[in-house]
């Protein structure tokens, strides 16, 4: 099976009226896609009564994939707002249980930054994270080149492999080290697709203005583009039992058009949404 969705659900007009109250937009989301990226549990672990009601705002087969504190990932280096590791670990541990509690859990993202490299005291760091949520399924994004170099892309599949770790297939600009190729294989029964756009200028020049996502994920994909990467979705499709596929590119609010092109393409309809009050795409 193959789910189509979004990262976020705050931001996407195309899913929603004009006058959706931000506390309703989960809802009106869960009438279009079948999962979501929390993207804000990156900034800050939500509180329990926000995942709650998370849960309670969407369809019984509706599925989050809940990105990893920023904290857990090397982002922050070591300035925690935490006492210690384990209380970082233990408090997103609590949220992410709400989720599964709820059936709601497609997996955690657990995103390394570009400069996370291959090297040994980074797999071991992976490892140390795959200990403390063990009782979770668990993507791994690698935004390093290394990792996927002539000579470590094989050992990095079959780590994920034995670790029993999702991959995260990106399709994004190819600009130095700081960006990996699109790698379609899947190494668990579940496989994570994120699509960054190609904005290659953006990707390079993001300079230091506070918008820079704004311009690092501007890109509209073309029907050409998308047909070339639902043929790799199908591939995959073969490896893994789940195909998570998650739009990034929403910049100049692309994502959505961008992810229902695709559903048209794979001709995937999906069942279970929740009703919609009006159709913006028909």
């Amino acid at each position: 099976m193959i789910y189509i969705g979004l990262t976020g659900w705050g931001d996407h007009p195309d899913v929603y009226s004009e006058v959706t109250a931000a506390r309703d937009k989960l809802f009106d989301y869960s009438g279009h896609f079948p999962v979501v990226e929390v993207d804000t549990s990156f900034y800050a672990i939500p509180s329990i009564a926000t995942v709650e009601k998370w849960c309670k705002d969407t369809p019984a087969n509706f599925r989050f994939v809940v990105k990893a504190y920023q904290g857990m990932t090397g982002h922050l280096r070591d300035e925690l707002p935490y006492e210690t590791r384990n209380d970082m670990f233990n408090a997103f541990r609590e949220c992410v249980q709400v989720f599964q509690k709820h059936g709601k859990l497609a997996m955690i993202l657990v995103q390394f930054p570009p400069w996370f490299d291959c090297q040994g005291k980074n797999v071991q760091y992976i490892r140390y994270v795959k200990k403390q949520l063990a009782s979770f399924p668990i993507a791994i994004e690698f935004r390093n080149q290394s990792w996927y170099s002539e000579k470590m892309k094989e050992k990095t599949v079959q780590f994920l492999k034995e670790s029993e770790l999702i991959h995260t297939v990106c399709d994004e600009p190819q600009a130095g080290s700081g960006s990996v190729p699109f790698v379609p294989i899947a190494t668990h029964d579940k496989v994570l697709v994120r699509i960054h756009g190609r904005n290659i200028h953006g990707w390079r020049n993001i300079g230091h203005a506070e918008n820079w996502r704004k311009v690092r994920f501007l890109y509209d994909y073309n029907q050409e583009e998308l047909k070339a990467m639902s043929e790799h979705f199908l591939y995959l499709e073969q490896q893994a039992k789940e195909v998570y596929v998650l739009f990034n590119n929403n910049s100049g609010g692309h994502a959505a058009k961008n992810a229902k092109m695709m559903q048209q393409i794979l001709q995937i309809q999906f069942d279970g949404l929740a009703p919609k009050q009006m159709n913006m795409f028909d």
